[in-house]
């Protein structure tokens, strides 16, 4: 029997950092019972967390399918808990355990194991489970988990940061040995704000996901930029393009793209049509113009852009 502790889909470096650091807490601490214990992620690694691993000389998680499962293996979830987020046929009997920080939308047939915080990364829920069981991860894998904190904060500028985050951040910065951790994270912005490589429609599916409000299914993907500029003078038809074409893919009713300026701290929601210009007119107030919205110094979509534009949905009904 193995357990297996994997993030979501469409995975960006909180997730996939966060299969890593669990599943060395369970392979190091006995008292968590779990054996054979297996990081793994859903699918390809983005830039930014391909740029850490490559860092730090570490590799990324095998991609695991629900088909390589055997019926007795166990599977832990980080980072989400939503079922449209989960690895692709995943039984849910199979699930033991969740470790996240977002809202939890569940309803399992059977108990299991959950620890929710309201942190700004999942990283800081477990290294404030290391510290519980006296576990130091090695120097690399502390750079790591810093690393997701910084990316999932917006190097805690992000409306989801807590105390917490920066204090386990200092501790991880201290194994690490990073002393200037506001260069670190310019590092780390650069590398989240390449999409030379990508396609208009990799770039519309680089960070993305699909929730359920009140019925309707909205995708909102996002996209941390320093450019935020050029890349809406440069693609912002292109993406429009895609936008139309996922949309219909994925059979999703609204479709948004938020282009977040980490350095000017500002957001910019693209929007596809007539319908999705009302909603986001009514969420965020001001008025859409060529296709764009500026809801100003929103970063966070968890915190600070889905919930507004889930008040929407929740009030038409």
């Amino acid at each position: 029997m193995k357990t297996y502790v994997i993030g979501h889909l469409k995975p960006d470096t909180d997730s996939v950092v966060a299969a890593m650091s669990l599943a060395a807490l369970y392979q190091g601490a006995d008292c968590f019972g779990y054996q054979d214990v297996i990081p793994a992620i859903t699918e390809e690694v983005n830039n930014e967390t391909k740029f850490l691993l490559d860092k730090f000389e570490l590799s990324a998680p095998n991609v695991l399918t629900a088909t390589q499962l055997q019926t007795d293996d166990q599977v832990v979830l980080v980072d989400h808990n939503e079922a449209n987020q989960r690895l692709i046929d995943l039984p849910e009997k199979q699930i033991v355990e969740i470790v996240d920080h977002h809202k939890a939308n569940l309803n399992f047939n059977q108990p299991i194991f959950l620890t929710f915080k309201p942190w700004g990364s999942v990283n800081t829920i477990i290294a404030h489970m290391m510290q519980k069981n006296n576990f130091t991860p090695d120097s690399k894998l502390a750079a790591l988990m810093l690393a997701a904190i910084l990316s999932d904060t917006v190097g805690f500028k992000s409306a989801t940061c807590t105390p917490k985050d920066r204090d386990v951040a200092a501790w991880l910065a201290g194994l690490a040995n990073i002393d200037d951790v506001d260069a670190f994270t310019l590092e780390i912005f650069k590398a989240k704000s390449d999409v030379s490589k990508l396609s208009c429609e990799e770039i519309v599916k680089n960070d993305y996901k699909i929730f359920d409000f009140a019925g309707s299914k909205v995708m909102i993907d996002q996209l941390e930029t320093v450019e935020q500029d050029t890349i809406l003078a440069d693609k912002k038809d292109c993406l429009l393009e895609a936008m139309a074409k996922v949309k219909k893919d994925l059979g999703v009713e609204h479709i948004f793209v938020v282009i977040t300026d980490i350095l000017k701290l500002n957001s910019k929601l693209l929007v596809l049509d007539e319908s999705g210009a009302a909603v986001a007119e009514q969420a965020f107030g001001g008025q859409v113009t060529k296709q764009v919205l500026d809801i100003g110094a929103r970063l966070s979509r968890k915190k600070e852009i889905a919930p507004p534009i889930e008040a929407i949905f929740g009030a038409s009904k």
